[in-house]
């Protein structure tokens, strides 16, 4: 059973690569606010769960609900402008862009959804203060340390004020302490502002900063709070 009020809901879905199946009847849900740990060994297919929750890749099967629409039924260029809007990524390696200041990459979301460069960049350093990193905005990602640019990324995320971060592996290239700190100051800043948070992680010590954790394996999903 779907719990109510929910936000974001999966249900069964299906998903192969050639003859690979990477989900197979995996299901999820997660309320506005919460932080929902999707936790696997490698290959067991969280990954592509995330990818299918955001609409960036199709399931074969089943059904991803979003403030009460079907992502399946949207057009591309609908989902696109959905991750734009009320979706933020947040990856492994940040993925910043080399080019732009740390100010200008946090900005970037709101500067293609249309805000002028003025708002859009006051509003990034406000995030940036949040993550405190505002004293970076001038500095590009090359200068910068690892958990620095990570916390740069997780300022990005939250920039647009999204619905739903999706969080892939964010402190898997960042050692024990700035993981630790990349992982309070994201769940505090998401929780004070409603937002929901996927966390696919395969670490303890990073889940622990969730409200609830779902195994995935084999492409099936075991939510760790309602299995009783």
């Amino acid at each position: 059973m779907t719990p109510a009020g929910s936000l974001l809901v999966a249900t069964d879905l299906h998903k192969s690569f050639g003859p690979t199946a990477a989900l197979d009847g995996a299901s999820f849900s997660i309320h506005p606010g919460e932080v929902v740990a999707v936790m696997g060994p490698s290959g067991s297919g969280k990954s592509t769960l995330l990818h299918c929750l955001a609409g960036i890749v199709t399931p074969d099967s089943g059904s991803i609900v979003y403030g009460g629409r079907e992502l399946h039924t949207m057009s591309d260029a609908r989902r696109s402008a959905l991750r734009r809007s009320d979706f933020g990524f947040v990856f492994q390696f940040g993925q910043l862009v080399p080019e732009l200041t740390c100010t200008e990459n946090v900005a970037l979301p709101l500067r293609l959804s249309g805000v002028k460069r003025k708002d859009a960049e006051a509003e990034a350093l406000r995030r940036m203060a949040e993550l405190e990193v505002d004293d970076l905005g001038g500095k590009r990602p090359g200068d910068i340390s690892g958990g620095q640019g990570q916390r740069v990324a997780v300022a990005r995320a939250l920039a647009s004020n999204p619905k739903v971060v999706f969080a892939d592996e964010p402190t898997g290239a960042l050692d024990s302490l700035n993981g630790e700190r990349v992982m309070q100051l994201l769940t505090e800043a998401a929780r004070s502002a409603n937002t929901a948070v996927v966390l696919v992680t395969h670490e303890a010590r990073v889940a622990a900063y969730s409200d609830r954790e779902i195994v995935v394996r084999d492409g099936r999903t075991r939510d760790l709070e309602y299995a009783g």
